[in-house]
């Protein structure tokens, strides 16, 4: 009877880490997501401020190069049927 109980026991404290183990490793993985999160807004607020119209203006004038001052013309193709 003493063995069986002392195996129960081994039983439910092996369960016992396997369960915080688990619990540790939910952590572990919110935390990454959660840095991966915030790493991701970071890109895509550099990306937005890289695309807006001023910076690109800015790096086109370290080139030498500016915007155009006559507005672009639309060419309309007509069809030969």
């Amino acid at each position: 009877m003493i063995l069986f109980i002392s195996g129960l026991a081994i039983v439910m404290i092996a369960s016992s880490h396997s369960a915080d183990k688990k619990v540790y490793e939910t952590a572990r993985l919110k935390n990454e997501v959660n840095e991966m999160r915030s790493a991701f807004i970071d890109g895509r607020s550099k990306l937005m401020q890289l695309k807006m119209e001023s910076a690109v203006v800015g790096k086109m004038k370290e080139k030498g190069l500016s915007p155009s001052v006559i507005p672009p013309k639309k060419i309309k193709v007509k069809s030969q049927n």
